[in-house]
């Protein structure tokens, strides 16, 4: 039976959306393409119909993935008196150690991006420089130069210790990680 062109759409959107999820739960290469379609409630055959590879498939959900968080990190800012601080309790919390489907794409797949195709690894380098930019804009600098190298390093120090926080079997030093990141990203940011 023939789908039509607005349900094909929704169908790629579907599969783009469960991926960037599943991605993120099992690793670009912890998960099929038919455990792909059957997520977004689909059957296999259709994959090539709609997508050119499972590379193909990869970096749209990283995109995904990627605006998705940077939208996330923008609308915690925008709704709070103190944005960075919101965005830092946010991303260095219990609670996003815990969102593996959900959660940071850099602290979910990150180290499997490194190894995937230029194809794969660009939404990734695009959404570094997005997150990059609301770190710019948060962090009081006074127009001074290093704000871009500030940004660098409360990105990386945040990615960094949420990535140590999930690999840790003992919780209370996983939240001690997440704590002591978060008192590092005060300290860098009031520093003048």
């Amino acid at each position: 039976m023939r789908v039509s062109r607005v349900q094909a759409e929704a169908n790629r959107e579907a599969v783009i959306n469960a991926a960037s999820r599943l991605f993120r739960e099992h690793g670009f290469d912890g998960i099929g393409l038919k455990d792909l379609m059957k997520g977004a409630g689909l059957t296999q055959g259709g994959f090539y119909k709609q997508f050119e590879s499972k590379d193909d498939l990869a970096a749209l959900a990283s995109r995904r993935a990627m605006e998705s968080a940077t939208r996330r990190w923008s609308s915690v800012a925008a709704s709070s008196n103190d944005p960075l601080q919101a965005v830092v309790d946010l991303y260095l919390s219990a609670g996003h150690r815990g969102e593996t489907g959900d959660g940071c794409p850099l602290v979910a797949l990150g180290s499997d991006a490194a190894r995937q195709s230029p194809e794969v690894r660009t939404p990734f380098q695009d959404g570094i420089k997005a997150h990059l930019q609301v770190l710019e804009e948060l962090i009081p600098n006074d127009g001074a130069p290093e704000a871009a190298e500030k940004a660098m390093v409360v990105l990386s120090l945040m990615v960094g210790a949420v990535t140590l926080s999930r690999v840790m079997t003992d919780e209370a030093m996983s939240d001690r990680v997440l704590e002591a990141a978060s008192n590092e990203v005060k300290r860098l940011a009031s520093t003048e």
